[in-house]
């Protein structure tokens, strides 16, 4: 299975989910899970993190977490290595606590926040672990129903801000909000993620996509990255190299082995399996030689570009 994107830039805003090995649980007493709440203090200490919403499950937890320093991974780290630290200490044990890379899906603020906040709310209550949400003491809804607020670095004004301006009548509104979701079945929200990395309008996605491409990064290192973008099918690329270039040309093949590498996303294994089960290194050749004449014959490189652009559209 191929790698999720792991996007990071100044205030992005997450749903993370970090789940026990083997799903086993991650807590042993009440000390533990007070364990890992302070050091998710210590993170929006250190690293700035601003956690809107969290719930301690017994063998996984959840975490709305905006990025002011688009920091997600140091963040992450000092969560997931400090208490494994402090639970193998504790438990005499050696080995990992938490299961592989934790999923990082990135929210569309705006839109999502409220509704991931119940779902995330709801957690105990889906699992039967109590009735009612403020049953559960390992949970960030108790803060957002009640006046004062019982981690200060917890941060609820934002999703309650979405319901009114008034901090009373916004926690008056939350509360019946996440009761409605009770009473009814609702939708899971992370049901619409897009490439198992992305919660958002298209829109949101479209600038995400935009400010990827902008940083460099390689499609083909991250297969996820396909599913956001129009990636030219080979066919296409065959096709369309044949109708410039000649059916069944050498130009017109090497062009289109060439397009395959830089416009397809795919790997050079699956490029050379297309083209008559050639090596990788023979599709990085073909590449390389290209555009050495690319570099020497004008005329060819704009029936090129132009071929490029339009298979890009």
């Amino acid at each position: 299975m191929a790698r999720p994107l792991r996007i990071q830039y100044p205030n992005a805003f997450y749903h993370i989910t970090s789940r026990g090995n083997e799903r086993r649980a991650i807590f042993g007493s009440e000390g533990d899970y007070e364990r890992l709440l302070g050091y998710f203090e210590s993170a929006t200490e250190r690293y700035g993190a601003r956690i809107h919403c969290f719930c301690l499950m017994p063998n996984h937890y959840h975490l709305l977490l905006e990025t002011p320093r688009a920091n997600l991974q140091r963040i992450l780290h000092h969560l997931n290595t400090s208490y494994t630290s402090y639970f193998n200490a504790k438990a005499e044990r050696v080995g990992h606590l938490f299961q592989g890379r934790y999923r990082a899906i990135l929210v569309e603020k705006d839109a999502y926040a409220l509704e991931l906040s119940r779902y995330i709310h709801l957690n105990p209550v889906r699992a039967r672990l109590v009735k009612e949400p403020s049953q559960y003491p390992w949970s960030s809804y108790v803060a957002y129903v009640v006046g004062e607020k019982k981690w200060e670095w917890l941060e609820r004004e934002f999703i309650l801000g979405q319901l009114s301006s008034n901090q009373r009548e916004a926690q008056r509104r939350y509360q019946g909000f996440v009761r409605e979701g009770m009473l009814q079945p609702l939708e899971d929200p992370l049901k619409k993620v897009v490439a198992s990395t992305l919660l958002g309008t298209e829109r949101f996605i479209e600038g995400v996509k935009e400010r990827l491409i902008k940083k460099g990064t390689s499609h083909r290192d991250l297969p996820a990255l396909r599913k956001l973008s129009y990636w030219p099918d080979l066919s296409l690329i065959v096709r369309e190299s044949e109708r410039v270039f000649g059916k069944g040309t050498i130009e017109s093949r090497r062009v289109a082995l060439y397009l395959s590498h830089r416009l397809s996303g795919l790997s050079l294994a699956e490029i050379g399996k297309y083209f008559g089960g050639i090596g990788p290194s023979a599709v990085s050749q073909n590449t390389r030689r290209l555009e050495i004449i690319l570099e020497q014959d004008k005329k060819f490189l704009a029936k090129v570009q132009d071929l490029k652009k339009i298979l890009s559209e």
